[in-house]
């Protein structure tokens, strides 16, 4: 039987994410992976303070609320990825971990700032948005993760063979499947 998970590509419109922009050239400068069609409950990392950028680390989101709900003009790219079911199940029970854990892991500021110089920074229990999403799909041989590069924005995401786009627009007009 097979699953789906859901990658949201996202420009929410923070100086933050403006700045990424400016720098990257990139429509979208964050990621998050839901495990439900309705994206009430997304997974990823950045800030946990509403107001403050820089107080960073794994982040519980939904579509319609944190960031998002405070930058409602949020532009986003919502990718549908089928599964196998031993893999949806692997990569809940990973997101789980984090969930249970999420104060012990931080933003990987220094690997976002080496990214852009093209160069691979992991650090233990650090991660950047798009690092945490690629090791929930990598980590579980999801098909041609392995591919994606190690160094990765979330436009990469855009890579995946199996990928299938479910909507494209403001994510507040986002309905779910």
């Amino acid at each position: 039987m097979e699953r789906s998970v859901y990658l949201v590509l996202s420009q929410p419109g923070t100086f933050i994410s403006k700045m990424l922009k400016f720098f990257t050239h990139d429509e979208y400068n964050h990621v998050s992976i839901s495990l439900s069609p309705t994206l009430d409950k997304m997974y990823s990392f950045g800030r946990r303070n509403l107001y403050n950028p820089f107080t960073g680390g794994f982040i519980e989101e939904g579509k319609d609320s944190g960031i998002f709900k405070r930058f409602g003009d949020t532009k986003a790219l919502v990718l549908e990825i089928k599964v196998k079911e031993e893999e949806y199940y692997n990569i809940k029970y990973f997101i789980d971990y984090f969930v249970r854990h999420k104060t012990e892991f931080k933003y990987n500021y220094f690997g976002v700032i080496c990214a852009y110089f093209k160069k691979n920074h992991e650090a233990r229990k650090k991660f950047y948005c798009s690092q945490f999403v690629r090791a929930c799909l990598a980590g579980f041989n999801i098909q041609n993760s392995d591919d994606l590069p190690k160094i990765i924005r979330p436009i990469d995401f855009l890579k995946l063979d199996n990928k299938n786009i479910i909507f494209k627009g403001l994510l507040k007009n986002y309905s779910g499947i």
